[in-house]
């Protein structure tokens, strides 16, 4: 997806190549207002801006969109950047690609928000993106093109911008990208962000691949030239193609699942396409006949697609090197969608005539959108919407069915009790067990492909129980339980969340009394429209505002209102401090580039000294690190430890790494699990061990922003069941 040199001529090039017909005149005119609206802007490059906006049109035009769509692409930044106003675009152009425009457009301005403004705001662009994309789907297209291209200019970010965007793309547009089913941008997104996030690991696996390019490429000639071989005397019209599994797949597996790269399969694939879904059956019998398959790693989305569209026959097998390897079998229709998935079914690239039968098909496919949207309006947190998108859109699924045969599909981790209210919330809140393959199992339970469940309910709606908001994984479950409580347990929601604003401000040190308490609480509510403290404590009861989150500001808020801190010393005259992107000054240096140490990996509210390395700007440690010699003056070489301390309040996320201690037992993993999912925490690590006394150790490495946000955490952590000691490794 490459648009030569991002000039409308490279524009109209690629439109004239295309095998659709554009109006030429109406995208001149779109390009023509762009340029004189943004007239001198510069990138951060220092080439012109308009040459973003034309790269977005060149993906568009390659993801073959229509003309409103590309012209909209040209224009999406003029009424977020320029003084070109909404009202202007509709009466030059038309309503629709006013409406595209403002789609993607991002809210500048909102009212004082309590708490986690930064975060609030991003879910609030999102969710109204997403509104936007439930009424045509080429809003998201547009952004998505949009942040692809940006993606690729990075290296001009400031390094915090890069990991804010980085993370962003990970966890926000590349799920999408996935549930639209547009491979190329989701994995060319996935693949960028890990190069910021994880440059080490990025780097370790390219040069793996680098090291081995010769006999991959010769293992895939060999391969695709045997099975074309065998397959053409018997079927008409066949296609072979290789490929290697995207960096970012290879991470996931290796880091996370913990495995090296002999032990992943699926690293060499043969595509193999046909005209036909019998030939992708036929070939499938040809190629087990050919290879020794591999048990149990044989996936038919053909019969069972997948919620993006996705259709392919997946079989793993063993060459006659010894070497496994994947081939996937589909029809040229279903490669089509699965390159380019919701782009590949627009109605105008399908030269589709029946209006109705276009919205009916894209309706089908965007149920997915308008169920978020409804399970948010549900939730109190608006930060829940990037939560949803991070577990419920996850590339990673099961499917299992019904007693009748229907398939239902849930993200990788789900519970029965998240199948249940996938059915409907009726069920859920009757339910009082589950078969699994006719056997009763906990409601822990978590589902894997091709189980058969069955749930038992009772007569009476019993409700769910408190204890499932910390098993349930999706959004969709969790908020349907919240409904419940929200609607026939007022006095018990009450009770509970004066519990609960007892001890978290109690663990917290934080003693609020009367007006001032009630002032705090109503804040807290504003979101709400709580009408008084008791509806405040009712929500917080019920989990629709989630305390735990908020609990580090209002703690920061409260030591700031009485416990004020001294005033600072002032700086020495000759020394310069300048607040570097990461949060951190670095005593009589400006501009330096900063980063964390990993042996110890600070956070804000440690305390710090930096270490002047050679070519890669100053290292930040612990003080109490073991690398920090004490004292400094015993270093080998001690004018390169210079002091640095934090800037103020730090917006940043850190990674650190946490060690529990506990008494091992079953479902401890689970259970540790769950509590950080709840946090809605990045996870980056999560394993465990026995220890030799009866008791386990979990490591946990997770992104915090500060010191007290981790304290919070480990508080949270503390209340699991058998938890003796954590500690920050």
């Amino acid at each position: 997806m490459m648009c030569g040199e991002k000039t409308f001529d490279g524009l109209t090039a690629l439109l004239s190549q295309s095998e659709h017909e554009y109006n030429m005149e109406l995208i001149r005119r779109a390009y023509d207002l762009a340029l004189s609206a943004h007239g001198d802007q510069k990138r951060l490059s220092g080439t012109p801006y308009i040459s973003h906006p034309v790269a977005v049109a060149c993906i568009l035009v390659e993801l073959g969109m229509d003309s409103e769509c590309v012209a909209a692409g040209l224009l999406h930044d003029v009424v977020e950047d320029t003084k070109i106003s909404l009202d202007e675009l509709r009466r030059i152009f038309s309503d629709e690609i006013a409406g595209l425009v403002d789609g993607v457009t991002k809210i500048t301005k909102m009212g004082r928000i309590p708490y986690n403004s930064r975060e609030v705001q991003q879910a609030e662009n999102i969710r109204k993106m997403l509104i936007a994309m439930s009424e045509d789907i080429r809003v998201i297209i547009i952004k998505l093109a949009d942040r692809l291209h940006n993606m690729r200019t990075s290296e001009y970010w400031t390094p915090a911008k890069q990991r804010e965007k980085a993370l962003e793309s990970m966890e926000v547009y590349a799920p999408i990208a996935h549930r639209l089913g547009i491979r190329a941008i989701k994995e060319e997104l996935e693949d960028r962000s890990l190069r910021i996030l994880d440059p080490f690991a990025y780097k370790e696996i390219e040069d793996s691949l680098a090291l081995r390019k010769d006999e991959r490429n010769e293992f895939i000639e060999k391969t695709k030239k045997l099975i074309e071989d065998r397959i053409s005397g018997s079927i008409p019209n066949v296609y072979v193609s290789g490929r290697v599994k995207s960096i970012n797949g290879i991470y996931r597996k290796m880091f996370v699942q913990g495995r090296n790269m002999d032990e992943i399969y699926d690293i060499y694939a043969v595509r193999v396409i046909v005209d036909t879904v019998n030939d992708c059956y036929n070939v499938l019998g040809i190629v087990h006949d050919m290879f020794r398959p591999l048990p149990n790693r044989f996936k038919d989305y053909i019969s069972t697609p997948k919620p993006n569209m996705y259709q392919s026959l997946h079989t793993t097998v063993i060459g006659k090197d010894g070497i496994p390897f994947e081939i996937q079998i589909r029809t040229w229709e279903m490669h089509h969608t699965a390159e380019y998935g919701i782009a590949a079914h627009w109605k105008y690239k399908l030269g589709m005539t029946d209006a109705r039968s276009a919205r009916d098909g894209m309706e089908k496919r965007l149920t997915w959108i308008r169920q978020i949207l409804e399970d948010q309006n549900n939730s109190a947190d608006a930060t829940d919407l990037i939560h949803t998108i991070k577990n419920d859109l996850t590339p990673d699924e099961v499917y299992v069915f019904t007693p009748r045969g229907d398939v239902i599909n849930l993200p990788a981790g789900s519970t029965v009790i998240d199948f249940a209210y996938a059915i409907h919330s009726a069920i859920g809140n009757r339910m009082v067990g589950a078969k699994v393959d006719k056997r009763m199992v906990p409601l822990t339970t978590q589902l894997k492909t091709g189980q058969i469940v069955d749930i038992v309910t009772s007569k009476e709606t019993r409700g769910p129980s408190r204890d499932w908001l910390k098993i349930v994984k999706t959004s969709e479950a969790r908020n349907k339980i919240r409904t419940w409580f929200k609607k026939e347990k007022r006095d018990d929601n009450i009770l509970e969340g004066q519990n609960e604003v007892e001890r978290e401000f109690k663990r917290n040190g934080v003693t609020m009394t009367g007006e001032e308490l009630e002032s705090l609480l109503m804040r807290l509510g504003a979101k709400q429209n709580c009408a008084s403290v008791e509806d405040v404590y009712a929500a917080i009861g019920y989990g629709g505002i989630q305390l735990w989150k908020v609990m580090p500001r209002i703690k920061e808020d409260y030591l700031k209102t009485h416990h004020p801190e001294p005033p600072k010393e002032q700086p020495k005259p000759q020394q310069t401090a300048k607040k570097a992107a990461s949060g951190v000054i670095v005593d009589g240096m400006a501009d330096c580039l900063v980063k964390f140490a990993r042996c110890c990996n600070p956070l804000p509210g440690d305390e710090i000294i930096g270490f002047i390395t050679r070519g890669y700007g100053v290292s930040i440690h612990k003080k109490s690190c073991s690398n920090v010699p004490h004292p400094i003056s015993d270093a080998a070489e001690p004018e390169r430890w210079i002091s640095a301390h934090w800037a103020g309040e730090v917006q940043e996320e850190f990674q650190t790494t946490l060690e529990i201690v506990a008494e091992d037992r079953s479902g401890l993993l689970a259970d540790v699990t769950q509590q950080l999912f709840s946090m809605h925490l990045f996870i980056h690590a999560l394993n465990s061990r026995e220890l030799k006394d009866g008791r386990a150790a979990i490591s946990a490495s997770i992104t915090v922003n500060g010191l007290s946000h981790l304290q919070s955490i480990i508080g949270r952590l503390e209340s699991v069941d058998g938890v003796e000691s954590i500690r920050r490794t």
